[in-house]
């Protein structure tokens, strides 16, 4: 196989692991990447794991210029479009950062796309376009009603990608709706590593675990929740990766706009997950209770029927692998990347 696969933003955390995933399966995945909130050591990681690098071009996805070049120097036939702004207080303090980055970067991305006469993306969305008031599981015709500018940049660019199907038949269209990515990859090589303070929990908690924080701060213990903490279904980051493999094979053999959660339909409350992470570590982490964070649902747990009957798809990891193979990312990397 011979295929180019654009993947912008493939340096990132679920970015790198679904580079590799298509390198394993005999894609050619090119990387696109502004290195703003990732590291080219994953690549140098991807590289220990499988032998050989992917072609990587440092820039930013809004640049057309640059798309188009390489849309011209490759036969690219597919993109998988990573790259954004993902965290959602980030997002509450700074709403037009997140709409010009994400939304603007997508149009620019799309238009380039559509100049070069290349039809096929998967996107990268979210469990937060969801409206927490609706009932849970979360399936894909479930309300759409963000309650964060993070999430509502992610439904704009979906309600985009359906004008675009509207408009032209030839466009294949596959929106991946991610519930809570963890873990890493069983090596240790590659794994996630914000550039920034996370605001994701497991990476929170593993600082905390590792010695680079003090006590992991939970944000509310008052939700309506069985303990009082806010409820996320957790996915294996190599889950996710093999997601977006059955999603680019059915896009192959199917025309159309696909929307497809990507989880487990098991949720684990933030307390659960302290838990169960210092029973795999053996540490005990300190936690301390504080107020809410603005933007949170108490509950979201995905109904992955549809990617399972559909695509073929089954996550195979347990919340006890997902903890274990971040831990040992963790430690083989207590300072990240760095």
């Amino acid at each position: 196989m011979s295929d180019y696969v654009l993947v912008t933003g493939g340096a990132g955390y679920i970015g790198s692991h679904s580079v590799l995933a298509l390198m394993e399966a005999g894609y050619n995945p090119i990387v696109l990447d502004n290195f703003s909130n990732s590291s080219k050591e994953s690549i140098t990681g991807i590289g220990k794991i499988y032998g050989n690098t992917p072609i990587v071009i440092e820039g930013d996805v809004g640049n057309s210029s640059l798309v188009m070049d390489i849309f011209s120097n490759y036969d690219v036939n597919s993109v998988l479009h990573f790259s954004g702004l993902k965290s959602v207080e980030e997002s509450m303090a700074d709403p037009l950062k997140y709409y010009i980055e994400n939304v603007g970067s997508s149009l620019s991305l799309l238009r380039t796309m559509q100049a070069a006469s290349i039809h096929t993306i998967i996107f990268s969305s979210s469990a937060t376009v969801y409206d927490p008031e609706s009932q849970v599981p979360y399936t894909e015709n479930s309300p759409t009603n963000p309650i964060n500018p993070y999430g509502h940049t992610k439904l704009c660019i979906e309600q985009i990608l359906q004008g675009l199907v509207s408009s032209n038949p030839k466009w294949r269209v596959g929106i991946l709706r991610y519930f809570n990515p963890v873990g890493a990859h069983p090596s240790g090589h590659i794994g996630e590593d914000p550039k920034q303070t996370p605001n994701n929990l497991m990476p929170l908690l593993m600082q905390t675990a590792i010695g680079r924080k003090e006590k992991l701060l939970i944000f509310g213990d008052d939700y309506d929740t069985p303990d009082g903490t806010c409820i996320r279904d957790y996915i294996h980051v190599l889950d996710l990766a093999r997601g977006h493999l059955s999603a680019l094979s059915y896009l192959e053999r199917h025309q159309g706009l696909h929307i497809w959660n990507l989880g487990t339909g098991t949720g684990t409350s933030i307390k659960e997950l302290v838990d169960k992470v210092r029973e795999v570590t053996g540490v005990e982490i300190k936690t301390e209770i504080t107020s809410r964070r603005l933007g949170d649902s108490s509950k979201a747990v995905a109904d992955p029927e549809k990617a399972k009957s559909e695509l073929s798809w089954h996550p195979e990891y347990s919340i006890g692998n997902m903890c274990a193979d971040h831990w040992n990312w963790q430690r083989q990397n207590p300072d990240g990347y760095q």
